[in-house]
């Protein structure tokens, strides 16, 4: 009875151990194979203009540190 619950043991550890090797492989390769497909096809590279802070910003700044305070 013991040695059926350690050859079931090793089994199911063996198991699982080979598909992480499996699943190990697959994502290196993925990662391989991504990174020769990103110099092939390179993304666009889109400038965005900057945003202007503007001044709303600051007064929506001072209230919130208001309420803050208020709320001690």
């Amino acid at each position: 009875m013991l040695n059926e619950g350690i050859m079931l043991m090793a089994t199911g550890m063996g198991t699982v151990f080979s598909f992480l090797i499996i699943l190990w492989f697959a994502v290196s390769m993925m990662g391989k194979i991504v990174c020769k497909l990103n110099k092939l096809f390179p993304e666009e590279v889109t400038s965005t203009p900057a945003i202007a802070k503007s001044a709303s910003g600051d007064v929506e700044l001072a209230i919130a540190i208001a309420a803050a305070k208020l709320r001690k």
